[in-house]
């Protein structure tokens, strides 16, 4: 064999292996993925049912985008660190806490 063919081989094994690491980065974060599935459920849900004002909602959805950002950066290299999964676990969190805030505070839509 000669060496171009043996570079050529050995080029696709290694993207073979890289893309088959990177997909395994993308679902690095299962429980991330869950947590943020069910807080935009509770967001929509309570936008639906008038506890949440457009406004409020709007403020919690950007919330979201900022989690989903910091998510994906951290995914950017491969390897999501524990630091990282603490920092996710915190904005997730915090944001549990005021979508819950926001649903039962006083304010609501105006449902007819």
């Amino acid at each position: 064999m000669s060496k171009k063919v043996i570079s050529m081989k050995n080029l696709l094994l290694i993207s073979i292996l890289f893309v088959g690491y990177a997909s395994y980065a993308q679902d690095a974060t299962p429980k991330v993925d869950a947590r943020e599935k069910e807080q935009r459920a509770r967001i929509h849900q309570g936008r639906a049912n008038g506890e949440l004002t457009q406004n409020e909602a709007s403020k919690l959805n950007a919330q979201q985008r900022h989690i989903h950002k910091t998510e994906r950066r951290a995914k950017a290299d491969g390897t999501v660190t524990r630091t990282e999964r603490k920092k996710l676990n915190r904005e997730q969190n915090r944001a549990s806490r005021n979508i819950r805030r926001q649903k039962h505070d006083a304010q609501t839509k105006n449902v007819q």
